[in-house]
């Protein structure tokens, strides 16, 4: 395919590189942009150094001098987190397309050329290239085929929600969109979202690994830091975002599964049993009315049994009851597989299970597919209110019809 036309040698892409205490990754990160197979000639780097001690400034200001892609570097005082550096960088941004980079991770070599040329074919606001992690752990579901136009609401796109993609820098200036600087984990999150939902549409480049996210051997990384209430700060941010573009129903319940198990839930983990009394009350307290605004019997059927029950303590406000699931979990055991109902359909006996007057047998019951003792539990299709009365109806108008026939039937 032809390269889509640029205006005022504009380039198709500028790589936004925010950079605090980067050395030595920094190295391989911008060599990395240098390999890029689309040519010094079609993209830029504005790279931002947030007030580094580590000659990360310097180190960029000398690649700036030497390299043949057009370079900017900007050093500023340190902003506490990664938005004001990505910001700077966006209001700097030249290109068609965006992409940030972080500091310490790496592309490879055909991940530019091959996103730009998908976002051209496909016109498209925001492309997903593979990433896999070098010494962590990287999501993996969304990355089965390559996909033009996803579906946000039955895909996996929206469990990656890190700022690491491509961006039509169209859609950012049109929108006025830029990262919250008040949050301080979770803004990617609340930006990447915030693209799905008001763009025009998402790609996924999943047959070639674009994007190396790489684990610091210091741990120097934002994500690892902060404490429990920047993460109910985070959740109450998308889940808010999400309430505000999508009507309540199906498509709303799909997409605030991101928030409630990703940012949400793990503060309600096996680790809740050592917590001290005060943090468990805090955290139900930040947690209540986040329930009370958000949480519907749609979402939790779209969610594994232990995450569900966790989540109706919640909304109950039954502290007592989520301890004793918790300690489940970290005892590692394995509940039994439970058939009720006619026809009889499998539930998982985590704690209280049969005691109607604690938690309703419904609320065990199996949904999505799990995995129990190695072996693996299937939801039955599951018969909606909806579907049934469309079939009653549809019953209805065949008797009718029916009724219609036997008198001409009768009379010839």
């Amino acid at each position: 395919m032809a390269d889509m036309p640029r205006k005022n040698d504009e380039p198709d892409v500028s790589v936004i590189i925010g950079a605090y205490d980067a050395m030595p990754y920094l190295i391989r990160c911008l060599e990395s942009v240098e390999a890029q197979t689309i040519g010094a000639d079609r993209m830029e780097i504005v790279a931002v150094d947030d007030g580094s001690t580590d000659g990360t400034g310097a180190f960029l200001e000398e690649f700036a001098a030497r390299t043949a892609i057009p370079t900017r570097v900007v050093r500023q005082p340190n902003s506490g987190g990664p938005s004001g550096p990505r910001n700077r960088g966006l209001d700097l941004a030249r290109g068609r397309y965006v992409f940030f980079l972080d500091a310490d991770d790496y592309f490879g070599e055909e991940a530019l050329e091959r996103m730009v040329a998908m976002g051209d074919r496909a016109g498209t606001d925001v492309v997903l290239g593979k990433i896999v992690g070098v010494n962590r752990g990287a999501a993996k579901s969304m990355w089965k085929q390559t996909v033009e136009r996803a579906d946000l609401y039955s895909s996996n796109i929206k469990f990656t929600l890190s700022a690491q993609k491509l961006f039509r820098r169209d859609l950012l200036v049109r929108l006025g969109m830029s990262f919250d600087e008040k949050l301080k984990t979770g803004e990617d999150a609340l930006f990447t979202m915030e693209a799905y939902l008001r763009g025009n549409g998402v790609s996924v480049v999943a047959d070639y690994t674009c994007y190396y996210l790489v684990g610091r051997e210091d741990r120097n990384q934002m994500t690892k830091k902060g404490g429990f209430e920047r993460r109910f700060d985070s959740a109450r941010a998308l889940m808010g975002l999400i309430a505000a573009y999508v009507p309540p129903g199906p498509r709303r319940d799909a997409l605030m599964v991101r928030p409630f198990v990703i940012t949400l839930l793990p503060q309600f983990g096996p680790g809740l049993v050592k917590q001290k009394a005060r943090a468990r009350e805090r955290k139900m307290a930040l947690a209540a009315p986040l329930m009370q605004a958000y949480w519907t019997p749609g979402l939790g059927r779209n969610l594994k049994v232990n995450e569900r029950l966790r989540l109706m303590c919640l909304a109950a406000g039954r502290l007592d009851l989520l301890l004793d699931i918790a300690a489940f979990l970290r005892d590692k055991r394995e509940p039994e597989v439970v058939r009720r109902g006619n026809p009889p359909r499998p539930h998982l006996a985590y704690p209280h299970f049969g005691e109607s007057s604690v938690l309703p047998d419904s609320a065990y019951e199996v949904t999505v597919t799990e995995w129990v003792g190695g072996r693996r539990i299937e939801a039955p299709p599951h018969r909606s209110r909806s579907s049934f009365t469309r079939r009653l109806v549809h019953r209805a108008r065949r008797a009718v019809l029916s009724a219609l026939r036997a008198p001409r039937a009768h009379r010839a």
